[in-house]
């Protein structure tokens, strides 16, 4: 893991060289780890970055786009391709405002809301990235730290513990008007299922860019092991994402989405919208994901407002984007995944299922 931190004057600590361990010569790339392996570099607590560092603290957004054409840049090799990772940490001046302080301080002068404002600005910079989590300080500074340590991947046993989860939500639609959210970022998605030799395994392909930009991911799932899935991520080029196309397993539709990533609360959301050709059970489905360690009444303070969020749909089968893409209905294919698990598990919960109508997943309904 290498990491790189930009500006750490509004972290709080004292500034110095950024912290790099480089990887060993024979490690494997990519990692293993349960929920998404990053093998190249992560950042953190950056402070205004892209666009809204270049628009909003040094030159005009006219002069940005012109810098952005004449040296051929773009969001999405800048933001996305750049780093496998984004660690904000948000600043004591938000949430732990009796740690924050001026004095003795070489580099950091603003007052407490200046610094939240100039806080806010840095997280927003990277709203968009496909992997970005915001660090709070609902914790103590030790587990902040650690939680930061445990999002990167990095095994340290039992002295790290961590409950936060990734949480699925159903959203009723029509959406708001693009005024009623914040600051956000619109990606078109396209995810592809492909072929594999056993059903205790799934591997699929993503598509994910602005204005013509793309990155491709190629993830496998593997089943459960001590309980956690294990998924393994990695980067590809556009032609290894074309050759890898031919292996595309034709009893899925390709999934097409529109993604809206912002920030709210200190809580970083990402709002997927199903687009057509797809099956008639992704008709006008939203679907909002988030990670969160918070109880349920707090969690339920820091969901968008805006939205009309009808349940938490997180675990539930029917909202897997793997069933969801299947062609045949789910009361007679016998692809339908209920989890990853063993032979004798998916043969008791698809008994589960048979005689029951496929209930039609219709936003709303």
């Amino acid at each position: 893991v290498e990491l790189e931190e930009v500006n750490p004057h509004l972290r709080g600590g004292r500034v110095g060289k950024p912290f790099k361990e480089k990887p060993h010569p024979g490690s494997p790339d990519p990692r293993f780890e349960p929920r998404s392996p990053r093998p190249r570099r992560s950042s953190f607590n950056t402070t205004r970055a892209l666009a809204n560092y270049a628009t909003e603290a040094v030159i005009s957004p006219e002069k940005w786009e012109r810098m952005m054409a004449a040296n051929s840049w773009n969001p999405v090799e800048l933001r996305d391709n750049r780093y496998n990772q984004i660690c904000h940490l948000v600043s004591a001046a938000n949430g732990a405002e009796d740690f924050y302080s001026t004095e003795d301080h070489a580099c950091r002068s603003e007052g407490i809301e200046l610094a939240k404002e100039l806080d806010y600005n840095a997280a927003a910079a990277w709203v968009g990235h496909p992997y970005f989590d915001v660090i709070d300080n609902s914790t103590d500074f030790e587990t902040k730290i650690c939680r930061m340590i445990a999002k990167l991947g990095i095994d340290t046993g039992d002295r790290l513990l961590t409950n936060s989860r990734k949480l699925k939500f159903l959203v009723n639609g029509p959406l708001p008007s693009d005024a009623a959210f914040p600051p956000y970022q619109d990606f078109d998605v396209v995810h592809n299922y492909l072929q594999t030799n056993t059903p205790k395994m799934q591997t699929r392909l993503r598509k994910r860019g602005q204005n013509g930009h793309w990155s491709y991911i190629h993830t496998i799932r593997k089943p459960k092991i001590r309980n956690q899935v294990v998924e393994v991520k990695t980067q590809l080029t556009h032609r290894d994402y074309i050759n890898m196309l031919a292996q595309r397993d034709d009893s899925h539709f390709t999934i097409f989405k529109k993604r809206r990533c912002f920030l709210l609360n200190n809580q970083y959301f990402q709002l997927d919208i199903y687009r057509e050709p797809s099956h008639p059970r992704c008709k006008g489905l939203i679907l909002l994901e988030t990670y969160s360690s918070a109880e349920d009444d707090q969690l339920k303070k820091s969901l968008p407002l805006f939205l009309a969020i009808e349940k938490e749909v997180t675990g539930n089968p029917q909202y897997s984007m793997f069933n969801l893409s299947l062609r045949e209905e789910w009361t007679t294919t016998s692809k339908f995944c209920h989890a990853l698990q063993s032979a004798e598990e998916e043969a008791n919960a698809a008994g589960k299922l048979n005689g029951v109508k496929e209930p039609r997943l219709t936003n709303g309904v």
